[in-house]
């Protein structure tokens, strides 16, 4: 998961406070991209990656999307994104004016074909200083979409504990690790038990549900970078491809093969 990341990225119309301009949007096909800094801003937040892979980091989960998911980031949450490989960024940015009903939580989503269409659809409006009064009817649409909005499963929790920190740093470099938590724990210094009820205390998931969902995810983003399934089982330290697969389809629905197709 070690990425040079070539281009710093830094877009502010997050810090615009301006009930006339209710959305603003940003557009950009991206390559090995990441925003210059964590940053929180007053706006909320919709990113969507038309094409590739992007990584979101808050401060409690992380979030690795494709091209049929986005991640809404709730007002002054701070946030980093990576963009890994070629990607396709579209997003919007949504005045505290109009957050009284969006949600509170910053969360991954399924992207409908239709809010898809929306937030391309207020993307190509180019960011007046005012809006039309159809832009506007079109953007009260888009908004009382993201009002529905429904958190998916495709996400990592992370602590601030230091004991899970470095046991969860361990783990992310070294995505083929079949090492048990009792090996972990002793690189920690506390028992596998006190381990055990720390994942659970702080990320609300067994260690080896934490390990699963972070290969799965990982599986997700070299789908996307269009890895073939045997190769991807591999890196990820599968015995075989089979195995891969059934636990790939038990946590998602889709076999990896499918798992992309719209």
């Amino acid at each position: 998961m070690n990425i040079v990341y070539k281009t710093n990225i830094k877009v502010d119309y997050g810090f615009e406070i301006n009930e006339l301009r209710p959305v603003t949007t940003y557009s950009e096909h991206i390559q090995k991209s990441k925003c210059a800094n964590s940053h929180a801003h007053p706006r909320a937040q919709i990113i969507s990656c038309n094409t590739g892979i992007m990584k979101v980091v808050t401060k409690n989960n992380i979030w690795i999307v494709n091209s049929l998911q986005s991640v809404w980031i709730s007002s002054n949450e701070e946030h980093q994104v990576y963009f890994p490989n070629n990607v396709k960024v579209d997003t919007a940015f949504i005045d505290k004016s109009k957050l009284s009903n969006l949600p509170k939580d910053s969360f991954a989503f399924e992207t409908s074909y239709f809010l898809k269409s929306l937030l391309e659809k207020v993307i190509s409006f180019s960011n007046p200083n005012i809006f039309t009064q159809q832009q506007n009817r079109v953007i009260e649409v888009f908004i009382d979409e993201l009002s529905n909005l429904k958190p998916s499963r495709t996400f990592l929790p992370t602590s601030q504990d230091k004991r899970i920190k470095a046991v969860l740093d361990a783990l992310m470099n070294d995505l083929s690790s079949k090492h048990t938590i009792d090996y972990y724990a002793d690189k920690t210094f506390v028992s596998p038990r006190t381990l055990s009820r720390l994942f659970n205390k702080e990320l609300g998931m067994s260690f080896g549900d934490w390990k699963i969902r972070l290969k799965l995810m990982e599986a997700v983003k070299q789908l996307g970078e269009k890895k073939s399934v045997k190769e991807i089982a591999f890196n990820l330290g599968y015995e075989n491809v089979s195995s891969f697969i059934v636990t790939f389809k038990k946590h998602f629905g889709k076999t990896p093969t499918n798992y992309l197709m719209k």
